[in-house]
């Protein structure tokens, strides 16, 4: 019963997620200019920009409702009561559907979107040159964080420079090929993970699956918003299924790659070479690799957010690396919890349109309270084992 419920209606919430997300739509940017386009439109924009509690409702209740079903599936995987090809087929589902959504959580694809078009189109460096360069160009109307210049590694113009000189500065094709590639990182990722699982720990490996692809997490942060995260996070996972089938030279390019994105990944370089180059005739298991990739991300993670402010992609930095060892409470836990109260980061900003104080502080309260409680959990876990 419980089986038949969650696949009927996970289906319904994805869908209930692609409707929310076009209530996020600019007020200055149409998808389509014809009528009855800009009437749907202005449909969704007036739930999420002028009812905005009621939209904040809507987004809790998606959200509940996602995690409701994302503890289901994983309790049936669990008990052996769900087959791989339907986990695989809501994956699918999801990465299909998602492609289509709205970046509703941040504006980050269209800066993505412009640093290949200061290549593609004005032939200048992005490095050198930030958007407010060009006071000309149309999708300034709708961007944010115009004043910087492009912070990330070339690894990410290697994949964004083409998209942008095939989307010919048109707007939609453009933004829909990087939604693309951020959904095929994520269905990659989701392969890899399996694969590797099927090696090291093939009775989990359906388990590992489901924990990272259906998380609520990583679908709003790497299919919603489409953070760039999705795809170091591919790059990062596909090192390390070459790295345990022994395709050395091969693994160390896809691990530079992924670094050559955001840089984050780089931690992991010193644990791949300790496995490449130990001398010892019982290398480092599996198990114990994971742990230490959880941990160096986690530190990552923790870097990151004393560098600025702690953002609900930066999870997308390990979870991919704790689906390898999820099944273990004391990692299990804290991702669910803290994957959860990261999402509630929203709140606030959907309830008043805006992130003046006192919100600064309920978003510290909010990310405090999500360590807290999975720091208590795991304590009275840890005691009933014991």
């Amino acid at each position: 019963m419980i089986k038949k419920i969650l696949l009927f209606t996970y289906p319904f919430l994805i869908i209930f997620l692609f409707l929310y997300s076009l209530t996020q739509i600019d007020l200055n940017l149409f998808l389509f200019k014809f009528d009855a386009w800009v009437n749907f439109q202005r449909f969704f924009q007036n739930i999420g920009y002028f009812q905005r509690p009621l939209s904040a409702y809507i987004y809790i209740s998606i959200l509940i409702l996602l995690f409701v079903s994302y503890i289901g599936f994983l309790y049936l995987v669990q008990k052996n009561k769900i087959k791989q090809s339907e986990i695989w087929k809501l994956i699918i589902f999801s990465a299909v559907l998602l492609t289509f959504s709205y970046n509703a959580f941040s504006y980050d694809l269209f800066n993505y979107i412009f640093d290949a078009k200061i290549i593609t189109h004005y032939g200048q460096n992005p490095y050198f040159h930030r958007a407010l360069d060009f006071p000309g160009d149309p999708m300034l109307n709708f961007m944010h964080w115009t004043h910087r210049t492009y912070p990330y590694g070339p690894s990410w113009l290697a994949l964004t420079i083409p998209l942008s000189f095939f989307g010919f500065n048109f707007f939609l094709p453009t933004i829909l090929m990087f939604k693309a590639l951020a959904a095929s990182c994520f269905l990659g990722t989701a392969y890899f993970i399996g694969k590797i699982l099927d090696k090291t720990d093939k009775k989990n490996k359906l388990f590992g699956l489901a924990f990272f692809a259906l998380n609520p997490l990583v679908l709003m942060e790497g299919l919603v918003s489409a953070h760039l995260d999705i795809v170091m996070a591919f790059f990062g996972v596909w090192a390390f299924y070459l790295l345990f089938n022994k395709k050395y030279i091969a693994s160390l390019l896809s691990l530079i790659f992924s670094a050559g994105i955001k840089f984050v990944t780089v931690v992991l370089l010193p644990l791949f070479l300790f496995r490449i180059f130990s001398v010892s005739k019982k290398k480092l298991s599996f198990e114990k690799i994971s742990i230490v990739s959880v941990l160096l991300m986690t530190i990552a993670i923790v870097a990151s957010s004393l560098r600025t402010n702690f953002q609900p992609w930066y999870l997308l930095y390990a979870l991919p690396y704790v689906s390898f060892i999820s099944r273990r409470y004391y990692v299990f836990i804290p991702s669910v919890v803290l994957s959860f109260s990261s999402l509630l980061i929203y709140i606030p900003y959907l309830y008043s349109g805006n992130w003046d104080p006192p919100i600064p502080t309920i978003l510290f309260w909010i990310t405090a309270l999500g360590i807290l409680s999975s720091i208590l959990i795991v304590s009275i876990r840890y005691k009933m084992v014991k």
